[in-house]
């Protein structure tokens, strides 16, 4: 089982980046994939989730339109839209698998798999 985070970079204020985490060594259709990000100094916190399968999508204050996740079955891969980015989205942003996907939010201790990370930056 790997997931492999792609597509941080640095962007302005206002821009757009669509981070992709691939899953190999299990489909992750029928599962919950999640994201997370860590700030510096900060503790890990949810952003959003999706069970491919069953059309359910998550997503915490912070994410609420700006941020869409999807899913490519065919990719076997996982996406995390994000518009009108701010300074404060700026983190390391983590995929995980195999958590729990409701609206009782998302937690870091349900997922069983993570990514190494990628790094989004916004500048002011």
């Amino acid at each position: 089982v790997q997931l492999v985070e792609s597509g941080g970079d640095l962007v302005q204020t206002g821009g757009s980046l669509r981070l992709s985490c691939a899953a190999s060594g299990f489909r992750f259709d029928d599962y919950a994939i999640g994201w997370f990000r860590q700030a510096p100094g900060k503790e890990r916190e949810g952003v959003s989730c999706i069970v491919y399968s069953d059309g359910i999508t998550y997503y915490e204050d912070s994410a609420k339109g700006r941020f869409t996740i999807s899913g490519d079955h065919a990719k076997n891969t996982v996406y995390l839209q994000m518009n009108n980015l701010k300074p404060e989205d700026t983190a390391v942003y983590y995929c995980a698998a195999f958590g729990f996907c409701s609206g009782r939010g998302l937690y870091e201790a349900d997922f069983g798999s993570w990514g190494q990370g990628t790094q989004v930056t916004v500048s002011s």
